[in-house]
Formats: C-alpha cells, sequence, structure tokens
C-alpha cells in the first residue's frame, strides 16, 4: 500500500514561486509514475503534470508548460513540482498521485486512472 503526504502550499502574488512535495510511504514508490493535478472550487481535476517511474520522462498540461516542472528522486520516495512564473488561475487545491505500479503507459492523464492520492495542499495565488 502507498500513502502519499503533499506539502508545501500557501498564498502567493502573481509571478511568484512555490515548490510543492509529495512524500510516499511503503517500499514500490519507485515502480509508480506519479501525476499533480490540481482541482478549483467547483470544478474537475485537472491534469498538471506527471513523471515515469524512473524520472526520464515527463509531461505537462499546455496551461503550465514552460513554468511547471516536475522532478522525483526515489531514493527519497519524494516527487516535487516546481511552480514559477505562477498566475491567478493556477489557484487550486493540488493533489499527487500514484498511477499503477510497473506501468506501461505514459503519461497517464485521467484521474480515475490513478491508484492513490494525498490529501492535497491548496494554493492560493493572488492578482
Amino acid at each position: 500500500q502507498l500513502q502519499l503526504k503533499e506539502s508545501g502550499g500557501g498564498l502567493v502574488q502573481a509571478g511568484g514561486s512555490l515548490r510543492l512535495s509529495c512524500l510516499a510511504s511503503g517500499r514500490t514508490f519507485s515502480s509508480y509514475g506519479m501525476g499533480w493535478f490540481r482541482q478549483a472550487p467547483g470544478k474537475e481535476r485537472e491534469f498538471v503534470a506527471a513523471t515515469s517511474w524512473s524520472g526520464g520522462n515527463q509531461y505537462y498540461a499546455d496551461a503550465v508548460l514552460g513554468r511547471f516542472s516536475i522532478s522525483r528522486d526515489n531514493t527519497k520516495n519524494t516527487v516535487w513540482l516546481q511552480m514559477n512564473s505562477l498566475k491567478p488561475e493556477d489557484t487550486g487545491v493540488y493533489y499527487c498521485g500514484a498511477d499503477t505500479p510497473n506501468g506501461r503507459v505514459f503519461p497517464v492523464l485521467r484521474p480515475d486512472e490513478y491508484s492513490h492520492w494525498g490529501q492535497g495542499t491548496q494554493v492560493t495565488v493572488s492578482s
């Protein structure tokens, strides 16, 4: 079983930066592709970024391409989301998710294809 816990959210002005962390418990972390999603009030959870199990591949939503960067360290059971040039429309609860162990599909873009989720961390970008 894999448990995920996000941290690093907060309130930031437009143009600022935040770095989100997702710490996983469980020895099988390295076998999971990982993704970051976000959910604004009244909206569905949307894909932000994904990294393959090895960290060798990354994929981004068009809305964040060039501003956000996903990375992972399997020795630390951690995946990060570096967010730069933040905009008010980036506001929402950010969730990290783990897809399926030893999955052969990348990127995994749909929330229902993720098997484990953290509790989320709030990001608020003021204008």
